[in-house]
């Protein structure tokens, strides 16, 4: 005879949730971001939100997309809207390879994996490489969709430390050294080397062999996370990770950030070996990626000057990063200090000693402006001291009204603590469910 409401839990207490004592371990690494009720308050068009990483699309030639989307479903709709490999579309796959090749990299089609996002990408990567209490190194601080990957896989992530160079080879190095001594494995190295989310900054190119020289000593993969690297306001693209060593790095890119982000379509480049695995992954995923979304994108790399599109959006991004900066410039007080990117779409703001950014947030939102606190950034919890800061969507002007805000809330919380002083220390964050408010 079966009973209604809530069951017991692990620990012999009442649950709202009658399914707890049945999740498997690893999804207790699975937990959703705490602001994003926060979030939800910040989509109203009286915030300034400089939170989320969502791309701003309005320079997309949208009537052009509607006939070439209209042609496909019209000339080819039963190929489109039918199951498809998931290996990707040849064709795309193809393009694909002409797109890496701007940075360098010699990847074949038949070594590429078309995913639904880099995100999926990432999962598939874990996946075949993760066992529970392996570890994985990422900078800090790192992406907050990538750190809960880890975390549902039950992996041990590390940080390694970055200065205005990026990735530290010498942190790299004693890392791996410590895991070493400690009798550990250190699985892979996860590492956005260009325009980093969230700190904003590159690894330098004189350090990217050492990085690779230091990871091949100790046997450790590369991954690769580059969204953004075509990205660069000065013109400037730097050589991918992958074209300096094809054997030990696994590329994931993806079109989101340089095209149009609801069509979820990104890809790894792996090498040959590990792309059977993907392969075999990513059906028991997704079976596929979606063959509409795919052609779509195949179709407007063929038609359309997509180099072009992506020069204006470098222009654009370039002029809301300096309408930011600027804005820091003019307003912030004293002991704060930023980043300076040359791409991308954020900057990592560090506040002085004693303001909890996470507590912070709440007085933010009311003062109608948004930011991501730097908490969520870390698997271990630190960060309190720093936000990231978008400046992808919010045109200039909203920009610097946003910072205006920003800095206001920031000079009245530092009142507080000159009168009252440091409030107690808040219970960490760890790695979070991601979502587009955190991407």
């Amino acid at each position: 005879m079966s009973t209604s409401g809530p069951s017991p839990d692990r620990l012999g207490a009442r649950s709202l949730d009658p399914h707890l004592g049945r999740y498997a371990a690893r999804a207790e690494g699975m937990t959703a971001s705490e602001v994003r009720a926060l979030f939800a308050v910040a989509s109203r068009p009286e915030v300034v939100s400089l939170a989320g990483g969502m791309p701003n699309l309005a320079a997309l030639p949208l009537d052009f997309l509607a006939d070439q989307i209209s042609s496909i479903v019209a000339d080819d709709g039963l190929v489109a809207l039918q199951y498809g490999s998931a290996h990707g579309v040849p064709v795309l796959r193809e393009q694909i390879c002409e797109v890496m090749a701007l940075e360098g990299v010699t990847g074949h089609p038949d070594d590429l994996v078309v995913t639904v996002g880099s995100q999926m990408a990432l999962d598939l990567v874990t996946r075949i490489f993760i066992d529970p209490g392996d570890i994985v190194l990422a900078e800090g601080p790192s992406y907050v969709g990538a750190l809960g990957t880890f975390a549902s896989y039950q992996a041990d992530v590390r940080h390694v430390v970055m200065d205005e160079h990026g990735l530290v080879p010498e942190a790299l190095r004693a890392a791996l050294t410590a895991a070493a001594q400690a009798n550990r494995r250190v699985k892979f190295l996860y590492t956005i080397p260009n325009f980093n989310n969230p700190a904003g900054v590159t690894l330098a190119v004189s350090r990217r062999a050492e990085v690779l020289d230091i990871c091949a000593r100790h046997d450790v993969l590369v991954i690769e996370d580059n969204p953004y690297g075509l990205l660069g306001f000065d013109g400037q693209v730097y050589p991918a990770l992958r074209s300096m060593d094809s054997d030990n790095v696994i590329y994931l890119g993806s079109f989101s950030k340089t095209f149009a982000s609801g069509l979820r379509v990104g890809w790894a480049l792996a090498p040959h070996a590990v792309r059977e695995k993907l392969v075999l992954a990513a059906e028991s995923a997704a079976l596929c990626a979606p063959t509409l979304n795919q052609l779509v994108v195949s179709r407007y790399l063929a038609t359309h000057d997509w180099k072009g599109q992506i020069k204006s959006f470098q222009t654009m991004y370039r002029d809301r990063r300096d309408a930011l900066l600027a804005g820091l410039e003019q307003h912030m007080p004293a002991g704060c200090t930023w980043t300076r990117p040359d791409g991308g779409f954020f900057v990592w703001l560090t506040v002085p000693e004693g303001v909890d950014t996470k507590a912070m947030q709440p007085r933010a939102v009311t003062a109608r402006v948004a930011y991501v606190p730097g908490t969520g950034f870390y698997a271990d919890g630190f960060g309190s001291r720093q936000m990231r800061l978008s400046f992808c969507y919010p045109p200039p002007e909203r920009i610097t009204e946003g910072v205006r805000r920003l800095a206001g809330v920031l000079a009245d919380e530092l009142d507080l603590l000159h009168t009252f002083g440091p409030t107690a220390s808040r219970s960490l964050s760890g790695p979070q469910t991601p979502a587009p408010d955190t991407a």
